[in-house]
């Protein structure tokens, strides 16, 4: 079963590189998507206990949804862009794909509380089955992309409107 809770410890500080922000409300400076944060120690925020007071609220609450950690270990093997930098924009987009592997199962695992049709859930369980293949890899990520599963996925859910209004 897919971990939906963020594991930093077994990340790459994935968000705080990968994740562009704008100076606002939520954020005490710009920051493109590509660059690390001023604030990251390593793997590590340096602030990680002041964020809110440094300004940094939209970081106190991102959630990535288990998405960094999924892709260091298993797409990446323990791997990290930290020790070879020439992983940093492969890194970055898988992790932008699987950010959007984990919000789709996500949202199928609160429709699978519902009271579906047998059609229904079967096809609910079979778009899970292949948003969870044995292991991801960049490969496989980048073709997920270009697949039409994103857009079958949210027609089907977008479909459960009608079944859950009955």
């Amino acid at each position: 079963m897919v971990e939906f809770t963020p594991d930093c410890k077994n990340c790459a500080a994935l968000c705080c590189v990968a994740l562009a922000f704008d100076k606002g409300d939520m954020f005490a400076f710009d920051k493109p998507a590509g660059v690390a944060c001023h604030h990251l120690n390593g793997s590590v925020c340096g602030i990680h206990g002041a964020l809110e007071s440094a300004g940094l609220k939209g970081c106190v609450l991102y959630q990535c949804g288990g998405a960094g950690q999924r892709v260091v270990q298993e797409v990446f093997a323990g791997q990290s862009w930290q020790a070879d930098p020439a992983l940093l924009h492969p890194m970055m987009e898988a992790f932008t794909r699987m950010r959007q592997v984990h919000e789709l199962l996500a949202l199928l695992a609160t429709a699978k509380a519902l009271p579906l049709p047998r059609t229904h859930r079967t096809a609910l369980n079979a778009l899970v089955r292949q948003l969870m293949p044995a292991r991801w890899s960049p490969e496989s990520l980048e073709a997920f992309e270009r697949s039409d599963l994103p857009k079958k996925t949210r027609a089907f859910l977008r479909g459960l409107q009608e079944v859950v209004s009955r």
